[in-house]
């Protein structure tokens, strides 16, 4: 009789229990149904803030455990013998021992940063569960397919540790010393560094010209036959063509800065036997103080009397709207000179703005305490023995070596203390 006779035969003959049934498959339905949905939820707020490979790697590794549990299954059954409640009890002991070493070894790596011992024993209880259900195989298929499952388990579980690991501490465990990428640039398929493709090819020519220069001058100066001078020079010739046809050598600044920089390090390679390297771990020597200037050397510097320049009356009372345009020029036009390496007089500035020279002075007093200043005023002491009184005549030195330049005086102006 078919199963949907039987069925409602079943139901036509006992009424009350079908009721009783369907209530109870119905209530057993719901509770199904909110046990799934916390489930859900359970597993939503689980999976809020992990990466995606990380739960496809629990996943997985799931499939894997449960994989070997069954050949642990029939390996108790067929081989230990157990049944019933015992085999149900007993048959999955090195599962759960694995899940229980691979909890402990990411505890381990979140505290320690290290598997320890218990990742290790995640490796040697899955080979060995392996082993085990592979023995009851009744394939060679199957019993390589039972030896794949556990250590796939294994195997992705190490590198969920390893990419925590990374996380954790910034750093892989170890960097291998024979990789793809390092064969590949020993035998020179590919660039170390993130160089184009043009900028390789222009430092190598930029480095055969170099080279061929030193290869010339090496042989002149040991006095070699013409023959080899000839072959070398057209060797430098051949390769000195080839860098300004293809590395624009003759118009690039940068590269004709690259060409005698490599040619200076290679000319000079014998300079390295005479270096004196610091040494790292002596102590620093203590940098000696600069000379300080005598006491009467110091009154004279903060002493700005003109005294070649007669007194002058008080200066005349000015609105504080002129005082202030009067400052304003004064202060541009000591910038100015200063940037010049001119330390103005106070004649100069009376002068230029159109000030009493008292003010200038007062003004000049001032001014010439700030750090340029004062700098050149001191270099003018220290290399020529001038003092600053405000009327101290010029030194002029050639324009590429100038330093200091003070009062406007023509070149070649006796120097004499004021």
């Amino acid at each position: 009789m078919p199963p949907i006779d039987q069925i409602t035969a079943f139901v036509s003959a006992n009424p009350v229990e079908t009721i009783i049934i369907s209530v109870i498959a119905l209530v057993l339905l719901v509770l199904a149904f909110f046990a799934l949905r916390a489930l859900i939820r359970l597993f939503r707020r689980w999976a809020a803030g992990r990466p995606t490979e990380d739960i496809l790697t629990i996943v997985a590794a799931s499939i894997a455990t449960g994989v070997s549990a069954q050949g642990m299954w029939r390996f108790s059954g067929d081989v230990l013998g157990f049944d019933g409640p015992l085999r149900l009890l007993l048959f999955a002991f090195i599962e759960v021992a694995v899940i229980t070493s691979a909890v402990r070894a990411r505890r381990n790596m979140r505290e320690n940063y290290s598997a320890g011992i218990d990742g290790l024993a995640v490796w040697v209880l899955t080979s060995l569960s392996a082993v085990l259900s592979s023995m009851d195989a009744r394939s060679v298929a199957e019993a390589v397919f039972r030896l794949a499952a556990p250590l796939v388990a294994a195997w992705l579980w190490e590198r969920g540790m390893a990419i925590e690991r990374v996380r954790i501490t910034g750093r892989g465990r170890i960097n291998w010393r024979l990789t793809p990428e390092r064969v590949l640039v020993r035998i020179g398929l590919a660039e170390a560094s993130d160089r184009t493709a043009s900028e390789v090819d222009a430092h190598r020519r930029l480095t055969r010209v170099a080279l061929a220069a030193k290869r010339v001058r090496a042989l002149r100066e040991a006095g070699a036959s013409g023959r080899k001078l000839r072959v070398a020079m057209a060797k430098l010739d051949k390769a000195m063509d080839q860098a300004v046809e293809y590395t624009g050598l003759a118009v690039d600044e940068k590269r004709q800065e690259a060409l005698l920089s490599q040619i200076g390090a290679l000319y000079n390679t014998s300079a390295l036997i005479d270096l004196a390297p610091p040494v790292p771990w002596a102590p620093e020597p203590e940098q000696p103080a600069p000379p300080a200037l005598p006491a009467p050397t110091i009154a004279e510097l903060i002493d700005d009397e003109e005294e070649d320049v007669p007194a002058e009356p008080a200066p005349p009372v000015v609105d504080t709207a002129q005082r202030a345009a009067q400052l304003r020029a004064a202060r541009q036009y000591w910038d100015q000179q200063i940037a010049r390496k001119y330390v103005p007089r106070a004649a100069d500035i009376a002068q230029e703005v159109g000030i009493p020279l008292l003010v200038a002075k007062e003004w000049r007093a001032l001014w010439k305490l700030e750090p340029q200043a004062y700098a050149l005023i001191e270099a003018a002491f220290r290399e020529h023995g001038i003092v600053d009184t405000g009327t101290f005549p010029a030194i002029e030195v050639p324009e590429r070596e100038r330093v200091l330049v003070v009062n406007g005086s023509a070149t070649g102006a006796s120097a004499h203390d004021s």
